[in-house]
């Protein structure tokens, strides 16, 4: 099975640099220079505002569902799902320096595996409400989803597909898991 289309779209559609366009077209924000240098959701909540923060995760998502669509299928389509998370988080337009590819992943596998997605979004969303750290509601779901995954029937390489994923993800947050055991991470809203 020739797996190298699938992977060459989902990086392209996940390498778009969603934050930091907005941010640069409506508040001539350069993401990259400015609050934590992500180009995700939560910075450019920091650096424009929520309604922009919004924008940029439901667009990021979307680059996730979106090449699992164009993957054509089977492992074609978690292998564009992967490569749009490694898309997203080394960017060739903004010279390999991205996001950290939480809500490109959650796109992703909720098309590819809704209900593991789903429980992982819930508690995603129950951490960061009782502790207002992102961060840390990023850990949480991105562990969460592969162990589901692999206590779930189905397709095995979307278990494989988000191990892979979850493992960009935590060495992405490896700073974040950093300053959380210090306790000198940014809280939202702070």
């Amino acid at each position: 099975m020739d797996l190298f289309p699938s992977l060459v779209v989902g990086y392209l559609v996940g390498s778009l640099p969603i934050g930091y366009l907005v941010t640069q077209m409506t508040r001539g924000v350069d993401l990259r220079r400015a609050g934590s240098g992500n180009v995700g959701a939560t910075n450019v909540y920091r650096t424009s505002g929520l309604p922009a923060a919004i924008a940029v995760m439901i667009a990021d998502a979307a680059k996730g569902a979106g090449a699992v669509m164009l993957g054509g299928g089977g492992v074609g389509s978690v292998a564009a799902g992967v490569a749009a998370v490694f898309g997203h988080v080394y960017p060739v337009w903004l010279g390999f320096r991205g996001g950290k590819g939480v809500a490109t992943a959650g796109g992703a596998f909720s098309v590819l595996s809704p209900l593991p997605t789903a429980i992982a979004a819930a508690a995603f969303a129950v951490t960061v409400s009782r502790s207002r750290f992102v961060s840390l509601g990023s850990i949480v779901a991105t562990i969460l989803l592969p162990i589901i995954e692999w206590l779930t029937p189905g397709l095995r390489a979307i278990d494989v597909g988000a191990t892979i994923a979850a493992a960009l993800i935590l060495f992405r947050h490896r700073g974040n898991m950093a300053r959380l055991w210090s306790r000198t991470e940014r809280a939202l809203g702070t």
